[in-house]
């Protein structure tokens, strides 16, 4: 008598143990910020270094965009910095021409990579939402030459090692250094490709 209870008992409550409601997005915007980093060359990187701002970035493309470049620019400033007090200490105790010479050469590329970027930055501020197609269309080509610029200088600053065989600790130090500013240049130049593509119907 008691199995077909029982059986009816749980045939009642089958439908609802195996309806699964589907998940909510995150409410910090961590899923909106992990699918726009799926669309960079570094996927992981960008999510872990852009998710910790997810809460102001309120799944914006044009806020995610400009956290990306700030993040960039912040982190070439402090390379730039360090490579000044790696020639100061390289000067200092006496390390060959050439080993400055790059050093040098290297900062001052970053130096223009800093102006581009905060170019960028400038543009991506002053966009003009409310003007024509192709008035926006200028302004994103403005921010992505900048971008691509500073990418470039990135790329100039370490093919001065290419030919450098003394001093390899330097080499290596200072080329992993900027590979990470490559890395994050080439991430904010994906999302602000993203964005633009997304706010140009």
């Amino acid at each position: 008598m008691m199995k077909p209870i029982l059986l009816l008992l749980l045939s009642s409550l089958l439908p609802s143990i195996l309806t699964v409601d589907p998940p909510l997005p995150s409410p910090d915007g961590s899923d909106f910020i992990r699918t726009s980093c799926n669309t960079t060359l570094y996927p992981d990187l960008c999510f872990s270094s852009l998710s910790t701002f997810a809460n102001s970035i309120h799944n914006d493309l044009n806020r995610l965009a400009r956290v990306a470049i700030s993040l960039t620019l912040s982190n070439t400033l402090h390379l730039v910095s360090y490579l000044q007090n790696a020639y100061g200490n390289c000067v200092d105790h006496g390390c060959d021409g050439p080993t400055a010479a790059i050093i040098k050469d290297c900062s001052e590329n970053l130096k223009d990579a800093v102006d581009e970027m905060r170019d960028s930055m400038k543009q991506m501020k002053e966009l003009v939402s409310t003007g024509s197609v192709q008035s926006f269309r200028f302004q994103m080509s403005n921010v992505k030459t900048w971008l691509s610029a500073a990418l470039t200088n990135q790329y100039t600053c370490t093919d001065g090692f290419e030919d450098f065989h003394e001093n390899g600790s330097i080499k290596d130090d200072v080329s992993s250094r900027v590979d990470d500013v490559k890395k994050l240049t080439s991430i904010a130049l994906a999302l602000v490709n993203r964005y633009a593509d997304k706010a140009i119907p």
